[in-house]
């Protein structure tokens, strides 16, 4: 039976009017831009354009530049079309303005020739070249000019917008449909930013703004239009992360946890080194939060080794002494294992057990965890994201941590948070995070930071070489370090973002090497490796019966082997430096001179500037900092931010001062009206809970 096909009806709303019935349009078109997420006049509307030419500077012909973007203005005084071998057709429209006469010039478009009849004043934009005294445009942007002086130009004599395109679409037919639906519908866009802070941020209308966001009138009100919707993005994003707040932290009661009691001391003195200034004031500022009757929601940052994890600790064991459960997750199965190790050999001594849940647990194991801790036996408990399952029940959670919180949606962690009453949060990244970034992810929390690394920490060498000297790297890590009793990370290239493809060039890399260095004992982990096999390959390492371990970046945080000194990175240039970073932080965690190496041609002058910094710079916020401003907050993290709505208009990093701007307002409307009721406020209220409501997971009634 064949399918049934979809009918699409006009609406009686403007807004939502489907693209199909735009002027121009039609159903075929309607797909390519449906392919682009735009459905309806308002998604159409929405869409910024990507970049803009200005053609809104006249030049008489005479004066016209070759190689230069002009724009032109005459009457059609005559129109050749010729024929070539092969089909090829040309069409020349000559026009004349008094001072010369210039062509514009269309290949293999016959029906351009009937577009001009001779006297028709016209437009003709784009880059001059000239062939003897003739001036000559080829493809020219174009507009018939209005004798009455009453029509609009849209594709030149203006500053004219750039979309992108996909299919059979053509800038004109966009720019077209953007200007109908403009003039149909930018009325009825809703005014989000509320008319008395407009007025105080000097910023425009939301109608006004969006027609000036495509067909400015000049560059000034181009970027007035700009700063108006990201203004606009920003305060929806703060208004929902202020919101969020509130109602975690302001409004809620948590548990009041007691000071430091017998296992919280007793870990302390266990500890085989002190803990640095800066771990103690992080430290201190969590046993604040967690003592305090409002619920603890705060981030701890820290560079690769700065010893989040004994902030972890401090507050597992402050949650324990004080009769209640805590639990950790961890993005991935290793990362997890990693945590479960560490905290069962720290608090085994101490009396308290420590439970892992993870989707590689054999259905007994998990059983028997998930009974201990509904019944309280267990008191820690560390796994990943199969801790938020319906099954896993407390008997009393008083603390959630998360680490490397950006892998996790706001939702996720808010799941895991309705597993106990109110308990405080606490939210590790290893992935330092600029203030612009942080504000604009985690608004919602209190921002600790560990800025300063453990004494006797060396300096990881770091070094770019190109692939014609990687046998000469390989042969110093065999030969050298291997030789000398270390071990090695080989790290495979990303091969797009297919775990299956990853671990096929991983695995086929594996091979490569056992058989070009049999004298070293290789392993190999990949992200389609079951979790018995990864925990084995992991647990061989540790022990050292593994020499040199090829791996993805399933290694990039968590895995802590002090022996491992040398790390090789494969296709270093398909890295973010934030990762690259995060990869160099596998090694130097021991007494040894450790080294990092970057293998790659890079031939992008990016991919070259990011070689050029990580071997300067060691500082994980400085390399942050340039990563942002190298790859955009969209691939901050080698993959799109769970959590982050989509920004179309904004930029964190650029935008800076505006974010500052829409959080301060957005605080301060959030405290005078908590529940957005005023009548001002209902166009922001719609959008908060339009755009973030969902993902956010707080609540507005009605």
């Amino acid at each position: 039976m064949p399918p049934t096909k979809k009918v699409v009806t006009p609406s009686s709303d403007p807004l939502q009017q489907p693209v199909q019935f735009i002027r121009g349009i039609g159903p075929e078109r309607a797909k390519d831009l449906n392919k682009q997420s735009i459905k309806v006049v308002q998604d159409l509307i929405e869409r910024v354009p990507r970049t803009y030419r200005d053609y809104s500077q006249f030049k008489n012909i005479m004066q016209a530049q070759a190689g230069q973007v002009e724009t032109l203005q005459g009457r059609v005084i005559g129109v050749q079309e010729q024929r070539f071998k092969g089909r090829m057709t040309m069409v020349k429209v000559l026009i004349g303005d008094g001072s010369g006469t210039a062509a514009g010039v269309w290949f293999n478009q016959p029906w351009m020739a009937k577009r001009f009849p001779t006297g028709t004043k016209v437009i003709f934009a784009g880059v001059v070249e000239r062939r003897g005294a003739q001036v000559q445009i080829s493809q020219p942007e174009w507009e018939i000019i209005d004798e009455e002086g009453t029509s609009d130009p849209i594709n030149a004599g203006r500053i004219v917008p750039i979309y992108p395109l996909t299919g059979g679409l053509n800038p004109r037919d966009v720019r077209r449909a953007v200007k109908f639906s403009l003039e149909t519908a930018a009325h009825l866009m809703p005014q989000t930013i509320p008319p008395y802070m407009v007025q105080k941020q000097r910023l425009l209308p939301m109608p006004e703004a969006w027609r000036n966001i495509h067909f400015p009138p000049g560059d000034a009100e181009r970027k007035t239009a700009r700063e108006t919707l990201a203004f606009e993005e920003l305060l929806v994003l703060q208004t929902g992360l202020a919101l969020l707040r509130q109602q975690t932290t302001e409004e809620a009661v948590g548990v009041a946890h007691g000071p430091d009691g017998e296992i919280t001391k007793k870990f302390y003195m266990g500890l085989p080194f002190r803990l640095t200034d800066a771990q103690e004031k992080v430290i201190r500022q969590v046993a604040l939060d967690m003592e305090s009757p409002k619920p603890m929601n705060r981030l701890v940052q820290g560079d690769v080794g700065s010893g989040k994890t004994m902030v972890a600790v401090a507050a597992l064991a402050k949650a324990v002494d004080s009769g209640h459960q805590g639990v950790l997750m961890a993005p991935t199965e290793i990362l997890a294992e990693q945590h479960y190790l560490n905290l069962r050999r720290i608090f085994t001594p101490l009396g308290v057990e420590v439970v892992m849940v993870s989707g590689s647990q054999t259905k007994k194991e998990r059983e028997s965890s998930l009974g201990m801790l509904a019944m309280g036996m267990a008191r820690v408990a560390v796994g990943t994201h199969a801790l938020i399952e319906d099954k896993v029940q407390f008997q009393d959670l008083s603390l959630v941590i998360t680490d490397e919180q950006h892998r996790f949606g706001v939702k996720q962690r808010a799941r895991l948070q309705n597993k106990g009453i109110t308990p405080d949060v606490l939210v590790m990244t290893a992935t330092p995070i600029p203030r612009t970034l942080a504000l604009t992810l985690y608004g919602d929390l209190d921002v600790s930071v560990i800025d300063q690394l453990p004494p006797g920490r060396k300096t990881v060498g770091t070094y770019w070489r190109t692939e014609s000297a990687r046998r000469q790297v390989y042969d110093h890590l065999i030969n050298t370090e291997v030789a000398s009793g270390r071990q090695g990370y080989v790290i495979c290239p990303l091969v797009e973002e297919s775990d299956k493809l990853q671990a096929q060039a991983a695995t086929e890399w594996y091979e490569k090497l056992r058989e070009q260095y049999p004298q070293c004992r290789f392993g190999l982990l990949h992200g389609r490796m079951k979790p018995d096999e990864k925990d084995r390959a992991m647990e061989a390492f540790r022990n050292g019966e593994i020499q040199v371990l090829v791996s993805t970046t399933v290694v990039e945080v968590g895995v802590d082997v002090p022996n491992a000194t040398m790390v090789l990175i494969e296709g270093a240039d398909r890295f973010g430096l934030s990762q690259l970073h995060q990869l160099r932080g596998r090694v130097g965690r021991g007494q040894h001179q450790s080294y990092c190496v970057l293998i790659t041609d890079a031939k992008t002058e990016e991919a070259r500037q990011r070689m050029q910094v990580l071997q300067k710079c060691t500082d994980g916020f400085s390399l942050s900092e340039k990563d942002l401003e190298l790859r955009g907050p969209g691939e901050f993290f080698g993959t799109r931010q769970h959590g982050m709505p989509d920004l179309k208009v904004a930029n964190p990093i650029a935008d800076l001062a505006i974010l500052e701007r829409a959080r301060a307002e957005a605080m301060a409307l959030v405290k005078a009206d908590p529940a957005l009721r005023a009548p001002e406020h209902q166009a922001l209220r719609t959008a908060v809970k339009t755009r973030l409501g969902d993902e956010f997971g707080f609540v507005l009634v009605g």
